[in-house]
């Protein structure tokens, strides 16, 4: 059995997961919340989300947390992150880590941090439609020359980093095939788009749990790929795949989904 401790349980991502450690038969050992949230101190039973004596602690009881955790689940902000991740390494401990919203310097630092310590998996999307669509990004660099690449996602009001995750991702993934130098996240007045150019627009509105598109257009036809996302779970479904399938790992090195899904 797969024992996990969880960071953020509070947070609708981190209540989802414990929903889907109960689908799956999985073993909560530990649960984490931010220094100032009014979960620290009471027990997983009290609070409605799992019925388990265990006590939500704050980063500095994270080590009695995950000591009998094999792997460290959290999607929760850069910032909680960049404190907890060095101690779940000392500790030996596997990591799933769905955080988005890093810099470029606090994305390397985290690597760095990683990187031949221990196995872990980061994505900023578990979704398994989502690693789909990254696969089949990388097959469009066939479109000619004069077809043009653009991306779209819309979240919730709550999201707080833009555009998503995924949606750099994906960029990432196409201006690496059609050889863009340029990202432009919306546009107003005259602006004519030019050939170096990947526009990616962020949307945020109401309880919406996520929706990405990507758009493929040429002189005389568009290819539409959609991926929405039903609720949060699809995100904790993958999340907590990634997890068991991490259990059974020894290289000490950063995965994505699509080594999870063996489409790498």
């Amino acid at each position: 059995m797969t024992k996990l401790c969880v960071a953020g349980v509070g947070g609708r991502m981190g209540q989802a997961i414990i929903q889907e450690i109960v689908l799956r038969g999985f073993q909560l050992v530990g649960a984490v919340e931010a220094t100032n949230s009014p979960y620290l101190g009471k027990n997983l039973r009290e609070l409605g989300l799992l019925d388990s004596n265990i006590i939500v602690v704050g980063p500095e009881g994270l080590s009695r947390a995950a000591k009998d955790a094999d792997v460290y689940l959290t999607f929760t902000t850069p910032k909680a992150e960049l404190q907890n991740i060095p101690t779940i390494v000392d500790l030996g401990k596997k990591i799933v880590l769905g955080t988005t919203g890093f810099t470029q310097i606090q994305s390397e630092k985290l690597k760095k941090i990683v990187l031949n310590k221990v196995p872990a998996v980061f994505s900023p999307n578990f979704s398994v439609g989502i690693t789909i669509l990254f696969k089949i990004a990388q097959e469009l660099k066939v479109f000619p020359s004069d077809y043009d690449f653009s991306i779209s996602e819309i979240h919730h009001t709550g999201k707080k980093d833009s555009p998503s995750g995924t949606a750099k991702k994906l960029g990432e993934i196409i201006s690496d095939i059609r050889k863009y130098t340029k990202n432009v996240y919306g546009r107003e007045g005259f602006s004519p788009r030019l050939s170096q150019e990947l526009e990616i627009s962020a949307l945020r509105a109401g309880g919406t749990p996520g929706v990405h598109n990507l758009v493929v257009a040429g002189p005389n036809e568009m290819l539409r790929i959609e991926h929405i996302a039903f609720s949060r779970s699809v995100f904790a479904q993958g999340a907590v795949y990634a997890a068991e399938w991490l259990n059974h790992q020894t290289q000490k090195s950063i995965f994505s989904m699509e080594h999870v899904l063996g489409i790498s």
